[in-house]
């Protein structure tokens, strides 16, 4: 299982002029996400204020994430970055001693 650094940006040709539409629209989103931090797919979520961007840290298999993540289209776009532990570098690091 992997570990995955999500940045996440809301499409912007998407997004309802009216508030009371807005927040309709996002409110499932919000709760897919509560959802997913629930059942600990999602460790960490954000958004960076004032924007329509964030992050998540999430991990799970690549299916897994995969899946996860296609639940949002085509409303959120994803960049997906695999991150290591700091034991996972050291292990690195280790081998090219050897």
């Amino acid at each position: 299982m992997g570990k995955y650094l999500l940045l996440w940006e809301i499409d912007p040709t998407r997004i309802p002029v009216d508030p009371q539409q807005r927040a309709t629209a996002w409110k499932p989103l919000i709760e897919m996400v509560k959802q997913d931090m629930k059942e600990g797919k999602v460790k960490d979520w954000g958004t960076f204020i004032g924007e329509l961007n964030g992050y998540s840290v999430a991990e799970g298999t690549e299916v897994e994430i995969a899946s996860m993540l296609l639940r949002f289209a085509p409303f959120v776009h994803f960049k997906t970055h695999p991150v290591s532990s700091l034991s996972q570098v050291e292990e690195v690091i280790k081998a090219q001693t050897k």
